[in-house]
């Protein structure tokens, strides 16, 4: 039969109130308030299995958390530090891919003062790519893969992709699209029989 486990008594009033200020609280991290109410059942005499019950966990959870308490004190109720997968790139190295994305690709066509088009680097990417960003990241020595670089340019809300060369001219007889000329406008054409 294992042993009886209960939460050791507070140190001191303001422990205690702090614990079950925590316990009640509706703001804190869930899992803060449920390791406080873990405490507070102790404190009350409930055993770990009626403990686990009232709370929807399960029992070893409990035990570890009553544990955790009476070795460390309120500290015991947070988080150990690096829970979690270490960040493979640095701040740096991701301001570094993001900057990049916001720069002018080398391989752009740009017009020079006769009116001719020139590029930096001929070689290059003329629009910006998850690939190409890719790689231009990897020749500034930063090991990343593409599916991070879509991550980072997401969750940053950068734009990659180039507009597309028809919606822009420099001819000043261009005329822009317009709206289409009914909601009910078929977007596509069906095949002929």
């Amino acid at each position: 039969m294992p042993k009886l486990l209960y939460a050791r008594p507070p140190v001191d009033a303001e422990e205690e109130r702090q614990i079950r200020k925590l316990a009640g609280s509706r703001h804190a991290p869930a899992d803060w308030i449920m390791r406080a109410q873990i405490i507070v059942f102790s404190w009350q005499g409930l055993r770990t299995s009626a403990v686990a019950a009232k709370l929807g966990c399960h029992m070893q959870t409990v035990r570890e958390r009553i544990e955790r308490f009476n070795a460390e004190g309120l500290a015991g109720l947070a988080d150990r530090p690096g829970v979690g997968r270490k960040p493979r790139i640095t701040e740096v190295e991701r301001g570094q891919i993001i900057a990049l994305a916001r720069s002018t690709p080398p391989g752009r066509l740009t017009r020079d003062e006769a009116g001719d088009l020139t590029a930096d680097d001929e070689s290059g990417p003329a629009q910006w790519t998850l690939d190409s960003l890719t790689a231009a990241a990897r020749a500034q020595g930063i090991v990343i893969a593409r599916s991070q670089v879509r991550r980072i340019l997401m969750r940053e809300h950068v734009r990659w992709r180039h507009t597309r060369s028809w919606t822009t001219s420099t001819d000043p007889d261009f005329a822009p699209k317009g709206p289409r000329s009914s909601a009910f406008t078929p977007t596509h054409h069906p095949a002929p029989r």
